[in-house]
């Protein structure tokens, strides 16, 4: 792959390009910490439907391209938005609804699984899980697996320790990989080749890209080249892995960028309050995400006196003194 190659373009083309209705996408960040929300919104305003979601814990992406009608199966570990919601509420009625199909694994076990895929091999092994429903329950049936040829045949698999307990188990569990169509990510830095510096934790976007067959990279800033080469330690992601830069300062809005802003924890809530009402929920989508045209349109409906209060502390990282309850 060309290093020269420039991959800037729109999120509107980019999403337009790599989102595709019934493909299988991975959305980056956990919980209430750096979700690629510019491109959940844009997803969404393109109406994009039956998507086949991967998340490790995931917060309010998850539950806004639910709550947009995008989503039909989701593979996940966690969904919750921190205080505003422990559990992610158009994730949880669509669940109760009949809406949406879930397949649970513990947090480790997607952890592996997408590092499995970033690995190139079919499954890797774990003891996560054993003492637990979820070796038992499945959220996709064998009949549907068999007509979804994309998918695994099996949720997981329990077999003997090949080594005769060595390691001191007797069985283990192998779980399987993921590789996802597209996996969509919001970074702080990136240049213009697809070259990505993450600050703070990377949770398990890493392997997520390495997995995807096309990534898209979201980012608060393009930088120079030669600036993500002084102390290359600290970059994330090669640029052989991605295909589309874009810059979109805020783009993790709601959640929190390290470094950049924290959550906002008066949308969040509002956001739940809406998300409890199917009437307040529809007049919500409509004003912030098809309302508008693109991102900076929500940040303009949200003022700059609120997103200056989640301003990041430059000695922390986030903001301090901000009241989260």
């Amino acid at each position: 792959m060309n290093s020269n190659q420039d991959k800037v373009m729109t999120l509107e083309e980019a999403i337009a390009r790599f989102v595709t209705d019934g493909c299988h996408i991975s959305i980056g960040g956990f919980t209430v910490n750096r979700n690629p929300m510019a491109a959940v919104y844009e997803i969404i305003r393109q109406g994009r439907k039956n998507l086949h979601c991967y998340a490790h814990s995931n917060g309010t992406g998850v539950d806004e391209l639910i709550g947009g009608g995008c989503i039909a199966r989701i593979e996940i570990a966690y969904g919750g938005n921190g205080k505003a919601a422990p559990t992610c509420i158009r994730f949880k009625l669509a669940v109760q609804r009949g809406e949406l199909l879930v397949e649970d694994y513990t947090n480790y076990q997607m952890a592996l699984r997408f590092l499995a895929g970033a690995m190139g091999v079919p499954f890797l092994a774990t003891l996560s899980g054993f003492g637990t429903d979820i070796v038992g329950k499945w959220g996709f049936s064998r009949e549907m697996r068999a007509n979804h040829p994309e998918l695994p045949n099996k949720k997981l698999e329990i077999i003997d320790n090949p080594f005769d307990s060595w390691g001191g188990a007797a069985k283990v569990v192998l779980v399987p990989a993921i590789n996802p169509d597209v996996t969509i990510v919001h970074v702080q830095k990136a240049d213009r080749h697809g070259t990505c510096r993450i600050e703070g934790l990377n949770f398990a976007d890493i392997d997520q890209v390495k997995a995807a067959r096309n990534v898209i990279v979201t980012c608060e800033e393009i930088v120079d080249t030669e600036q993500l080469r002084d102390k290359p330690e600290y970059n994330s992601i090669p640029f052989i892995h991605v295909d589309a830069v874009v810059h979109v300062p805020f783009g993790a809005y709601p959640t929190a960028c390290h470094n950049f802003y924290d959550y906002d924890p008066i949308y969040l809530r509002h956001i739940s309050h809406f998300a409890k009402d199917e009437k307040l929920y529809a007049e919500y989508l409509a004003k912030f995400v098809h309302g508008v045209e693109d991102h900076h349109g929500l940040l303009n409906l949200v003022g700059k006196g609120q997103l200056d209060i989640i301003a990041a502390d430059k000695k922390t990282g986030y903001a301090v003194g901000l009241d989260r309850r």
